[in-house]
Formats: C-alpha cells, sequence, structure tokens
C-alpha cells in the first residue's frame, strides 16, 4: 500500500489497433470505480514481438472467446469432413 493509502495491482494486457487496452483476465476488483492506468513497454512496441505463446494465453483468459466453452459450440467431431494428406 502507498502512502497516500492506495494499492497496486499488476496485470498483463494487449493494445489492439484502435488503440484500446485489453487485458489478460478479468480484475478482482469490484466497480463501478476510477483507476490510474499507467502503462509500461519497450521502447520498440510491436505486437509482432509477441511470441505464440502470449497470443494463445491472452486469448484464453479473454473473456470475449467465453462463448466457446458453450457445449453447443461443438459442432464438429472427429468423423465430419476427410483427412488431409499433404501431397507435397
Amino acid at each position: 500500500m502507498k502512502e497516500d493509502g492506495s494499492k497496486m495491482l499488476e496485470v498483463m494486457g494487449t493494445i489492439d489497433e484502435q488503440h484500446q487496452l485489453h487485458l489478460d483476465a478479468p480484475l478482482p476488483l469490484s466497480g463501478p470505480s476510477r483507476v490510474r492506468v499507467i502503462i509500461v513497454f519497450p521502447e520498440e512496441a510491436d505486437v509482432a514481438d509477441m511470441d505464440e505463446k502470449e497470443w494463445l494465453r491472452a486469448a484464453e483468459q479473454n473473456p470475449v472467446f467465453d462463448f466457446l466453452k458453450d457445449p453447443s459450440e461443438d459442432r464438429y467431431t472427429l468423423r465430419d469432413g476427410k483427412p488431409f494428406r499433404d501431397q507435397g
């Protein structure tokens, strides 16, 4: 806790093409509440620098994809379609 009584919390997130910040996980705070946000990024910030694991973790933890956890979204089985064999 800081001297002024405020608390700090560190979370990771991604800034999208529309310059909007998306956090990797929900905040453990109840709202609505105003907060102060401090963004820390590398001097040469580039989403191309994110490795595949970071992208997958961000997508997995983003609540926008929660609908995919619904069993009704499992529309295909292994019996659907035909196997693809690369002839090259």
